[in-house]
């Protein structure tokens, strides 16, 4: 039970909060409002294999860096109750497991699993390479929408891109929101962000920008899929959120950037996929 509450604690579980719920979203708007019970059970399975093995793989990545970072001592990995042979060998069941969900659903998916794979693979190296490594972890978490739509239908639409779309903005602005705080860390190991690239307050003046671009196209995905009022209930609570979030912590003060100030990012993929939900009830 220790070592599943290590790697619990090594890939943070409770972050598929960000993933699970715009996954499901993206299933029940490609089944119209009725998806099959079979596939969102294993979307439900598919999604926490890719992104366990994902941050798995981030935090083995990152490991020489993490060890440095008083913020990241809690890590599982950097206290030693994870192994790199342990770690590698997690990141090889949660792919098989992935893999084995994914070839249950619609037969296109298992073709088109390398595509949605490369960012999450490539994400980890990205901050040695560009300040916009944000977009990367965006596009990387996009894929969980992408993929419960394609469950489903089997098919590249546009709206599942508006869907992909606001949903990698989305995270990849709170991610650079959030790693503003490491930016002098960031520039005594060579490693890339908006922050060491634009400054503080550059980062988050351009997390703003993506913000309120997301939250404009989760309405235009309201409007192309004639979704009820109860949908834009969910967009207008995720917007609020975003906001809350943008006044309480700023270029010049991260002391209310915490674990708290992360997690409650999660009230806004809870919130548009409730609110879709009930829109297809009333």
């Amino acid at each position: 039970m220790e070592r599943l509450r290590a790697h619990m604690n090594n890939t943070a579980f409770h972050h598929t909060v960000f993933s699970l719920p715009f996954a499901l979203m993206g299933a029940l708007l490609a089944a119209g409002g009725d998806p099959p019970l079979g596939t969102l059970g294993w979307v439900v399975l598919a999604i926490p294999a890719a992104r366990s093995a994902a941050l798995a793989l981030d935090n083995l990545a990152d490991l020489k860096y993490d060890k440095q970072q008083p913020r990241l001592a809690y890590r599982a990995m950097v206290q030693g109750r994870v192994t790199k042979k342990e770690a590698l060998v997690f990141i090889g069941v949660c792919l098989l497991v992935l893999i084995f969900a994914v070839l249950q659903v619609h037969p296109v998916c298992i073709r088109l699993l390398p595509f949605a794979a490369v960012p999450f693979l490539i994400y980890p190296y990205m901050k040695r390479v560009t300040g916009w490594v944000h977009l990367f972890l965006g596009i990387a978490i996009g894929m969980a929408p992408a993929g419960g739509w394609v469950a489903v239908s089997g098919n590249i639409e546009l709206p599942m891109l508006v869907l992909f779309l606001a949903v990698a903005l989305w995270i990849a602005a709170f991610d650079a929101m959030y790693g503003a705080q490491d930016e002098a860390f960031d520039r005594s190991q060579g490693l890339h962000s908006l922050a060491v690239s634009f400054g503080a307050r550059g980062a988050f003046q351009i997390a703003r920008a993506m913000h309120v671009l997301s939250i404009l196209l989760f309405i235009a995905l309201g409007a192309m899929m004639h979704l009820h009022w109860p949908y834009f209930i969910g967009v207008a609570i995720a917007a609020a959120t975003l906001v809350y979030q943008h006044r309480i912590a700023g270029p010049t003060d991260f002391s209310r950037v915490t674990q708290v100030y992360f997690m409650r990012n999660g009230i806004v993929s809870i919130a548009i996929f409730v609110f879709t939900w009930i829109s297809y009830m009333v």
